[in-house]
């Protein structure tokens, strides 16, 4: 339990840093939504989406396997090599791909936006990717070795020089172009600060070409079978701008983009989990602790669910309130059915987020590729069935069978090497408190900022009042709970 309670810990750091990180998609809404319009808003979500894209695969998976390899390792040359060579790859990998982008951003604002004034967006998107690329990596190595508070202060300072730049961007009028160059500056700043802290931690070594090649072989292995998977999520989770964007136009993406924003916010309680999970479980799986390795997973997802359940049910009642705020009268018709979609599709969507980090460190990793390639297919071709049968409504319903496929499939996999508890019993009495919640809430009827956030809170109270009732935890959890408070 002592073990754990480190670990809750460092979710808990995390987990308020992602709250915090999660925030800055709330932020900006309003503030993009209420500037650039819902076609305007849409462009901005087709240059994040090509982003996205286009960054992790220039990673080539070598930060996971960064801390596959590294999690458990003392000697100090051993992480320099392992260290440096990764960057080093990245940096070269990045370069080549941000190089492709640029060449290829005339033809994407076309064929795929639409609009011939988002190229120069993407021709700074392209450098964008490369400095996101070793951003990444160089946040990666304060994962690998459990330094979860200069992990969160960096994670922070790029999202508040990122909601900060852009806003003011935005603002003074600079529009579109002023907020893609503000993403720029704020993840070259991190960068640098971040390199500079490895360097003092690890000192600088330039690697030899000899030693990047032996080095990279086992990590390109691993890493190698999981850019297909970055490619098959990505097409689950961001793809459907496209095609909304082909058979719509980008008002009708900014309109989902938006909804979609508000409705994955119950991703940022699963990312502090995922994020101190996996460096845990691989350096316990390599301890042969399998014990420890299942009490880990059965808590995470405990303790997601804990709070993720309520939460989609508050979005689900408060959705169109939740755009009157955040966005314009455009947005609320057709975006307030897309939350409660969204807000489920993601919380089945934590299943799988958790039960991969036991196909990771059983170091079946083409197991997860080809989960997310399946996954892949079928979201594009419910896509392109539903769009245009039903609007973004179709988006948004092929996201949630998407998610649903992906984590049963991901579950029956994982339970074959190691079988955990789902905690079905606490399932139940998590959805009876929660659905007590949401009819107090739909009778309180809440209208303006104010009132939301009361109800939020109040509704907050309700659940977790009817949770302890319901006996949803035993006493070794409250005691670990109330010890991570503190």
């Amino acid at each position: 339990m002592t073990e754990y309670k480190l670990f809750a810990q460092r979710v808990g750091l995390v987990g308020i840093t992602n709250a915090i990180v999660s925030l800055r998609g709330l932020i900006l809404i309003p503030i993009l939504t209420k500037t650039l319009g819902a076609s305007g808003y849409g462009i901005w979500a087709q240059i994040i989406v090509t982003i996205s894209l286009i960054t992790p695969i220039a990673m080539l998976g070598l930060p996971s396997a960064m801390v596959r390899f590294l999690a458990a390792e003392k000697d100090k040359k051993e992480i320099q090599e392992g260290v440096y060579s990764v960057l080093f790859a990245i940096l070269f990998f990045g370069l080549f791909f941000s190089l492709l982008l640029y060449a290829l951003s005339n033809s994407i604002a076309l064929t795929i936006i639409r609009d011939a004034s988002a190229a120069p967006l993407i021709k700074i998107a392209s450098i964008i990717v490369l400095a996101g690329a070793l951003d990444g990596a160089t946040l990666q190595f304060f994962l690998t070795f459990g330094q979860m508070k200069k992990y969160s202060a960096l994670t922070l300072l790029q999202t508040f020089g990122e909601v900060c730049l852009v806003a003011l961007a935005v603002l003074y009028g600079f529009g579109l172009l002023g907020a893609v160059v503000s993403l720029l500056i704020s993840r070259i700043i991190v960068f640098l600060i971040a390199f500079f802290l490895i360097l003092s931690k690890i000192g600088f070594v330039i690697p030899t070409f000899t030693q990047i090649k032996s080095r990279l072989k086992p990590y390109l292995l691993f890493g190698l079978p999981l850019v297909p998977a970055v490619i098959s999520a990505w097409v689950i989770n961001m793809s459907d701008r496209y095609i909304i964007g082909y058979f719509m136009g980008s008002a009708p993406v900014g309109i989902y983009a938006a909804a979609y924003g508000i409705g994955n916010t119950i991703l940022m309680f699963i990312s502090p989990i995922r994020t101190v999970l996996y460096p845990t479980i691989s350096k316990l799986w390599e301890e042969d602790k399998i014990e420890d390795v299942k009490t880990h997973l059965k808590y995470s997802v405990k303790y997601f669910l804990m709070i993720a359940i309520p939460s989609a049910f508050g979005l689900s009642v408060l959705s169109k309130e939740l755009l009157v705020i955040l966005a314009t009268s455009e947005f609320v018709s057709a975006g307030s059915v897309i939350i409660p979609i969204v807000a489920f599709a993601t919380l089945i969507y934590g299943f799988y987020s958790i039960a991969t980090y036991v196909l990771t460190s059983a170091r079946k990793t083409h197991y997860i590729g080809l989960l997310l390639a399946v996954a892949a297919v079928t979201n594009i071709i419910l896509n392109v069935v539903l769009i245009p049968l039903l609007g973004i409504l179709g988006a948004a319903i092929a996201t949630l069978i998407t998610f649903f496929v992906l984590a049963a499939l991901t579950l029956y996999l994982s339970f074959k090497d190691l079988r955990f508890d789902l905690n079905f019993g606490f399932i139940v009495k998590s959805v009876i408190a929660s659905m007590v919640m949401s009819g107090l809430i739909l009778k309180y009827n809440p209208v303006g900022t104010i009132n939301v956030l009361i109800s939020i809170g109040f509704g907050g109270g309700i659940y977790f009042g009817l949770l302890w009732l319901l006996k949803g935890f035993n006493k070794d959890e409250l005691r670990v709970f109330k010890s991570t408070l503190r």
